[in-house]
């Protein structure tokens, strides 16, 4: 889809994801599917509202996720 998300998971990513690398995911998702680099003002809500919920549901994923048996812990909360 968008080549800027990388892997956010181990073993593909060496250290765990932070919520910086969690969010930047999550904008360049957005900003993708929206089309819109940088939305206008009359969007920029909708779009915000968004981005913090895929960073959400990434963070769920990454939590959720087992690699090699093991849960993938990848921030402390």
């Amino acid at each position: 889809m968008c080549r800027s998300i990388k892997t956010l998971r181990p073993p593909v990513l060496p250290e765990e994801a932070t919520e910086e690398d969690i969010r930047a995911a999550a904008l360049q998702y957005v900003r993708k599917v929206s089309g819109f680099r940088a939305p206008a003002a009359h969007n920029r809500e909708v779009f915000d509202r968004a981005v913090d919920a895929i960073t959400e549901a990434t963070a769920e994923l990454l939590d959720g996720l087992e690699v090699r048996g093991q849960t993938a812990a990848h921030r402390a909360d």
